[in-house]
């Protein structure tokens, strides 16, 4: 089955690097036009863009944090394009330490930083967009979640937290969203090749991470790419709410 994209607008958070730009490369491959949302980073956005196929994409700085620029965002988005079909939330962010080691100030620090980051500035975004969507008659939203919803996080206790948090929201969301024709979906990627991991795989654990898959390795930010733009695609939209799994076998759940 041919996946086509055209005419189809795609806001991507994050789309500076890793998953999010593997996303942005999948989607303008496919005939979309493309929003690469980036923070602060405008040199990696433009190499971004360079990389998508033709089509009509721009990049726009936001801080997802602060509830003013996410409604500033969200109306200069829809005022540069015109509709926004389909929100790919990817843009988060994993701190690694253990609570034993962190003082209050440390804790509460880490706490909010990846809070507001991975869960209420998604929030805010879906907030201005799924009203945006509904006006247009129906869209789609993918958040990007991990296995550490479900298995836990012992050294990234608000990561863990975060994305437990995101899935159930994105669920809610889902069932308050159907009868208006907007799909809310997730995917839940385990270690994924990409900056945000680049410490933890090239460290002395890097082999036990690889290992716990039995593919003896972790994804490809293509990998998790591809899993975002089939649940973006039409005729699935019985799969609202859903949680997909893309983490190699590393973690399986019942």
């Amino acid at each position: 089955m041919e996946i086509s994209f055209k005419n189809k607008t795609v806001l991507i958070t994050g789309a500076s690097r890793g998953i999010g730009r593997a996303t942005a490369i999948a989607f303008a491959e496919a005939g979309a036009n493309v929003i690469v949302h980036y923070k602060n980073n405008s040199v990696a956005a433009d190499e971004t863009l360079a990389m998508l196929a033709s089509g009509k994409h721009i990049a726009i700085a936001a801080d997802l944090t602060d509830p003013v620029d996410v409604e500033k965002f969200s109306k200069e988005v829809i005022e540069k394009t015109g509709r926004i079909d389909i929100l790919v939330n990817n843009a988060g962010v994993y701190i690694e330490k253990n609570i034993t080691k962190m003082n209050y100030s440390e804790f509460q620090e880490n706490w909010s930083r990846t809070i507001n980051t991975n869960l209420t500035g998604i929030a805010n975004l879906c907030f201005f967009i799924s009203k945006h969507m509904i006006e247009k008659g129906g869209g789609k939203i993918i958040n990007v979640s991990s296995r550490g919803a479900f298995r836990g996080e012992p050294n990234a206790l608000a990561y863990g937290a975060s994305k437990a948090g995101l899935n159930s929201f994105g669920q809610s969301l889902a069932k308050a969203l159907a009868p208006f024709k907007v799909f809310v979906y997730a995917v839940a990627p385990g270690f994924v090749e990409t900056d945000m991991a680049t410490e933890c795989l090239a460290g002395k654990g890097g082999d036990e991470i690889r290992n716990q898959s039995p593919l003896n390795r972790v994804a490809q930010p293509e990998e998790i790419a591809n899993a975002i733009v089939m649940l973006a695609a039409s005729n699935n939209e019985y799969m609202t709410g859903c949680i997909l799994d893309v983490n190699g076998a590393s973690y399986l759940r019942t």
